[in-house]
C-alpha cells in the first residue's frame, strides 16, 4: 500500500533499466501514477506548475517505463525506465553531475550504455520523425539503401585500418556501428540479442 503525503505526492527515483543508473528523482500523485501505469510513459506532478507532465513531452527525451517499484514502507517509488536521450533538462545523462560541494562533475553515459542510448534515439525517430533527420531518411529509403551504407561503412572501416590511422579507424568505426544499429530497428531486433549471441562465443 503506497503511502502519500499530505499534499498527495510521494517521491520517485528514477533508474535506467539496463544499466541501474540513477537518473533522476521526482514526484507523482495518485492520477500521474495512473496514467504511468496505463501509458508505460512516465507521469510526473510538477509542484512548481501545480499539474502533470509527460516527462518528454518537450524535449523528446521520453522515458518508457518497464517495472515499478514501491519501497519497503511504501512511502517512495522507483521506476526503471528506457531513457531516450538525456534525463537531466541540462542535458547530463543524470541529473546528479554535481557533487555536494557544487562543483559539476559531468556526467556521461555509462560505456555500457551507449549502444542503447544511440538505439533508443533511432527507435524514438520512427515513432517521432524529426524533419531533416538523416535516421528518418535511412527509414524512409529502405531496406536497400540502409544496407547499402553498411556496406560502405564496412568498406570505409577496412580502408582506415590499412591507412594505420587509429582516429580515422575510431570514427569510421563508429559510423558502421550507427548503422548496424538502424539495420537492427529495421528487423526489430534489439542490441541485447547481439549481446546474447556474442556471449555464446565467449
Amino acid at each position: 500500500m503506497l503511502k502519500f503525503d499530505e499534499n498527495g505526492l510521494i517521491p520517485v527515483i528514477v533508474q535506467d533499466f539496463r544499466t541501474n543508473a540513477v537518473l533522476m528523482q521526482a514526484y507523482m500523485n495518485e492520477q500521474s501514477l495512473q496514467r504511468t501505469i496505463e501509458t508505460k510513459k512516465a507521469v510526473y506532478y510538477s509542484r512548481s506548475r501545480q499539474k502533470l507532465w509527460v516527462k518528454g513531452e518537450e524535449s523528446g527525451h521520453f522515458q518508457y517505463v518497464k517495472e515499478i517499484f514501491a519501497d519497503c514502507d511504501g512511502d517512495c517509488v522507483l521506476l526503471k525506465v528506457e531513457q531516450v536521450g538525456a534525463a537531466c533538462h541540462t542535458n547530463n545523462f543524470s541529473c546528479f553531475y554535481r557533487g555536494i560541494d557544487g562543483k559539476e562533475k559531468k556526467t556521461e553515459l555509462p560505456d555500457s550504455s551507449v549502444l542503447y542510448e544511440v538505439y533508443d534515439v533511432i527507435s524514438d525517430r520512427l515513432v517521432n520523425p524529426k524533419e531533416g533527420s538523416y535516421t528518418n531518411y535511412l527509414f524512409d529509403k529502405g531496406i536497400d539503401k540502409i544496407c547499402k551504407k553498411v556496406g560502405e561503412e564496412a568498406a570505409e572501416v577496412i580502408i582506415a585500418a590499412k591507412n594505420r590511422s587509429n582516429e580515422e579507424l575510431c570514427y569510421e568505426a563508429a559510423d558502421l556501428i550507427f548503422h548496424l544499429l538502424v539495420l537492427l530497428k529495421e528487423g526489430e531486433i534489439k542490441p541485447e540479442e547481439i549481446f546474447s549471441e556474442l556471449q555464446k562465443r565467449r
